[in-house]
């Protein structure tokens, strides 16, 4: 009984821990309408910030909590919503995501330049004093944890429905406009919100991180494992959310204390199994969530678009860039064009995105994912360069692409974005790191496929390859969208209930563009070993799907030149960091900084210059296309639908 005892007292803690870091989500998002991917690396840079104050300038631990709590993190908050949430507004659930993870990933590079790695540990309130709590010893950063979680789930449930500010909060995200015109300043409410939600973020860091050694990434990720417990919640209702953080606590302690050692020394599965406790909370909530009805008659932001290419141009666009890789190649060393090449695999990852993401308006954050299995399968079936490989990663990786599809299709938007997202860790955690999978060493090796008698066994002939399967497979999407399931795909994502009041088969839709981009996702992994001759686990952790989709939003993914653009830039950060070792860090400040620009261009940057370009050209609007008149129109007013009796009616209702 008494390590039942125990095991419920660290299982408190732990989901009270996750209750403040949740409810700094709840707070964001019921402001502001924003779900903010960075919460976790805003608590780890503040607990930094913490470190800094009370370890290494010996600051007094009170007046180091006052300062980062009430100064440094709320007016922090401020900042990122005046500068960076308020441009994104309105706009799409992918540009709001990828906003909020460039912000992740440039805080994260930012605390790797300012903080060096290295070992540092942040004592609890009152070091390890504490009591005796019958057979268990509590210390007091413990208790203090317990009481401060109930006394903001307490002062977060009156504020929010017993005062004029939480009900402006409410009020803003459901129509700021209406909530102008009865006295309400939208901008100050959201302000403020995100002002709370970053103290709240950075509580959770500076609780959490005396429980475990003070690093960047493991910080940034363990907070994100209150994601569940927000889900419960549904990111409006504190008391659930409170009632399933605490839940994913004691859940998380017990099967950690009673799953024996033995066991878990032999069994990755169960290793994984521990691991991904918040992560399967996370994906099962999702997906017992009640479907979001298909709601029409709303304000809906007109996205630009290039014009969809002919054929011929298609197909010469690809020849040229053959033509480019080829005599390129000739005036790169052999470390060059691996780095090249490695942005060349970066580039056919981020093209599976173009027509789920940029056509269809579905969002993903498991593509590496998908690109690791297809690299499993070309290190079972591919092995001495067997062509079979590659058509077997394409399958597979379909396959599990459908298989992911299948209890997701019911969700949209943000939902569907965290269930790839959960699929993504639970693979890290229980498949990749298996050794049956890449090895007991955690890397295999992967032969380079041998095509009509060719083998690329050279840097440059392999380079051209990989050129020339992108080139194929950017005419092969082209085509698509200039054919009828490319203008179901933009119908979709203009209008999921006009599809419907259509009759189209948005299920049907959905799995076909799902399985399309996981099986060129995975032709682009076994692609991506062969470059290496080698693949492993950390070639496609579920991290790495974040700058992919981040990437080729910013560059533009309704294009095939964006995920080109994306993947070589990306693929040649690198070089940055060898060049100015200052910038180690570049891979992440970069994707992060090119992520937060993306609330001025929204649209992506090629497409906003080729509009500009076309503008420029056509002398102004007069000269306009009706195709760039339509572009021009900001918004799109659907019909209202009832999805259960399929009727149109003839009102207008703006819902957010």
């Amino acid at each position: 009984m008494s390590t039942f005892f125990a095991y419920a007292v660290v299982g408190v803690v732990t989901g009270s821990i996750y209750a403040v870091a949740a409810s700094s989500l709840v707070v964001t998002y019921t402001a502001s309408g924003v779900f903010n991917f960075a919460s976790g690396a805003i608590g780890m840079i503040m607990a930094f910030a913490y470190w800094q104050l009370r370890v290494s300038w010996h600051w007094p631990a009170p007046l180091a909590l006052f300062v980062v709590l009430f100064l440094i993190a709320p007016a922090f908050g401020m900042l990122v919503e005046r500068f960076l949430i308020r441009k994104i507004q309105g706009k799409s659930v992918v540009n709001s995501l990828v906003v909020t993870i460039g912000l992740m990933l440039g805080l994260i590079g930012l605390a790797t330049v300012i903080w060096k790695p290295e070992s540092r540990a942040l004592p609890g309130f009152f070091g390890s004093a504490g009591f005796q709590l019958g057979s268990v010893f509590v210390t007091w950063h413990q208790t203090i944890t317990v009481i401060v979680a109930g006394a903001i789930a307490i002062g977060l449930r009156v504020l929010l429905f017993r005062t004029r500010m939480g009900v402006a909060m409410r009020a803003v995200v459901d129509d700021s406009n209406l909530a102008g015109l009865h006295g309400v300043r939208p901008g100050r409410v959201s302000s403020l919100s995100w002002a709370l939600g970053a103290s709240l973020a950075a509580l959770a860091g500076i609780l959490i991180a005396p429980f475990l050694q003070l690093a960047v990434l493991p910080l940034t990720l363990l907070v994100l494992d209150a994601y569940a417990a927000a889900m419960v919640g549904r990111l409006r209702s504190l008391p659930l959310t409170f009632a399933g953080a605490l839940g994913l606590g004691l859940v998380e302690s017990f099967v950690v204390g009673y799953l024996p050692n033995s066991l878990l020394l032999k069994s990755t599965i169960l290793q994984g199994l521990r691991l991904s406790i918040p992560t399967i909370m996370l994906f099962v909530i999702l997906l017992l969530l009640p479907e979001d009805k298909l709601r029409a008659g709303r304000v809906v932001p007109r996205i630009k678009s290039l014009p969809v290419p002919s054929l011929k141009r298609s197909v010469t666009g690809g020849l040229a860039l053959v033509a480019v890789a080829w005599i390129g190649s000739g005036f790169l060393g052999p470390g060059n064009l691996d780095r090249v090449g490695q942005g060349l695999a970066f580039a056919l990852v981020m093209l599976s995105l173009v027509p789920l993401t940029g056509y269809g308006g579905q969002v993903s954050l498991c593509q590496m994912t998908f690109a690791g299995v297809g690299a499993y399968a070309m290190v079972k079936v591919g092995a001495h360069g067997s062509p079979l490989g590659l058509v077997v990663a394409v399958v597979l990786a379909s396959a599990v692409g459908a298989v992911v599809a299948l209890p997701a299709l019911r969700l949209r938007g943000l939902y569907l974005a965290l269930s790839t997202a959960a699929f993504a860790v639970l693979m890290d955690n229980m498949f990749f790191v298996s050794p049956s999978v890449f090895g007991f060493d955690g890397s295999a090796a992967v032969s380079r496929p041998d095509l009509f008698g060719m083998r690329f066994s050279t840097p440059r002939s392999y380079f051209v390859l990989m050129a020339v399967v992108f080139a194929i497979l950017s005419v092969g999407v082209l085509a698509l969208r200039r054919g009828p399931f490319g203008r179901v795909l933009s119908a979709m994502k203009d209008s999921e209930a006009a599809c419907a009041t259509l009759g189209l088969s948005l299920t049907t839709t959905k799995l076909k563009v799902f399985t399309l981009s996981a099986g060129m996702a995975g032709l682009a992994g076994a692609l991506y070993g062969g470059l290496h001759n080698l693949a492993s686990a950390n070639d496609f952790v579920s991290f790495s799907s974040l700058p992919i989709l981040l990437l080729v939003v910013v560059q533009g993914v309704t294009t095939v030149g964006g995920a080109l653009a994306g993947g070589v830039g990306y693929g040649l950060l690198p070089l940055l960091a060898s060049a100015f070792p200052i910038l180690s860090s570049i891979n992440f400040l970069g994707a992060g900084l090119a992520g937060l620009a993306l609330g001025s261009r929204p649209d992506g940057i090629l497409v906003d210059f080729y509009s500009r370009l076309r503008g420029r050209r056509s002398g102004g609007a007069g000269g306009r296309s009706q195709e760039e008149t339509d572009h021009a129109c900001p918004l799109v007013v659907a019909p209202v639908v009832t999805p259960a009796a399929g009727v149109t009616t003839g009102s207008a209702e703006l819902v957010p």
